[in-house]
């Protein structure tokens, strides 16, 4: 309630992904390859304040398809990329009241119930009600809406059973899906929470879960202080600030010498929260 709604005329929206942790060989319950470790995290990322909402911690090698009904409830709309298309799971979704776009395979096998009709001259080319897959063997059970547009001469193709919104709003959903990506960018680069402190599940969980509370802190300060979203300019003037106050605390107070240590470790601590060079 604290962070403004964006796009609230395009429903309440969830980007899904997952994001693959470096792990050491002694992590040994972080399954990946024989000679290689890694875990994984599986974010639901809500599209309409910029902020991450729910997350699944596993091993590298997990499958992430099936954290889609975990991580959405019914009325919300997955936002996803080609990976997570299945059309068993498609016709789950919909039965749990949970809506989708997910962007899917060009090669796609589509049974054409009826055709929409589009604008002449714009981006979408296609808009129909099929069944996804080939019959007898992977068909969907419940029908979609498949939109296929083109964007800088590259075609995208995504299904969806969004039936109450025009074709560009549906393109507009998936373009913003990107912002889940410039998320994951920007926290493992500034708040280096992948940086390995712990070496079990539970402390490595700890340790992410540590850095989206760094993260939703910064978010309600920059929207508070500033009305603008997180930015490193922000976060580096945080930074400047904790540390002069540190160390007029210590210049003003006389701090004794334990007290001196336990605020030069505090500066320290702050410092590598925040991970600014």
């Amino acid at each position: 309630k604290i962070l403004p709604r964006e796009h609230a005329e395009l429903g309440n929206l969830v980007a899904i992904d997952g994001s693959l942790i470096d792990a050491v060989l002694s992590m040994h319950w972080a399954n990946y390859r024989n000679d290689c470790k890694k875990a994984k995290v599986h974010l639901g990322f809500d599209m309409n304040q910029s902020i991450p909402s729910k997350l699944f911690f596993t091993d590298g090698k997990a499958d992430e398809r099936p954290f889609v009904s975990q991580i959405l409830r019914p009325g919300q709309t997955g936002v996803m990329d080609r990976y997570y298309q299945c059309h068993k799971d498609s016709d789950l979704w919909q039965t749990e009241e949970k809506s989708f776009v997910c962007r899917i395979r060009e090669n796609s096998t589509k049974t054409c119930i009826r055709f929409n009709a589009v604008k002449p001259g714009g981006i979408v080319f296609y808009d129909a009600i099929v069944l996804l897959g080939t019959p007898g063997v992977n068909q969907t059970e419940q029908q979609l809406r498949v939109i296929g547009y083109r964007i800088d001469n590259k075609i995208y193709w995504i299904a969806t059973n969004r039936y109450d919104l025009s074709a560009e709003e549906l393109t507009t959903i998936y373009k913003l899906r990107w912002n889940i990506e410039i998320f994951f960018g920007w926290w493992k680069r500034h708040l280096k929470v992948y940086h390995l402190i712990a070496r079990t599940k539970r402390g490595l969980m700890a340790q992410i879960l540590g850095g989206l509370i760094t993260y939703l802190l910064l978010a309600i300060y920059c929207h508070e202080h500033y009305q603008e979203k997180v930015s490193i300019k922000r976060v580096r003037e945080l930074r400047i600030k904790i540390q002069n106050e540190a160390r007029n605390l210590k210049n003003n107070q006389g701090t004794p010498s334990s007290q001196q240590a336990d605020t030069s470790n505090l500066k320290e601590q702050l410092s590598r929260s925040f991970a600014i060079p």
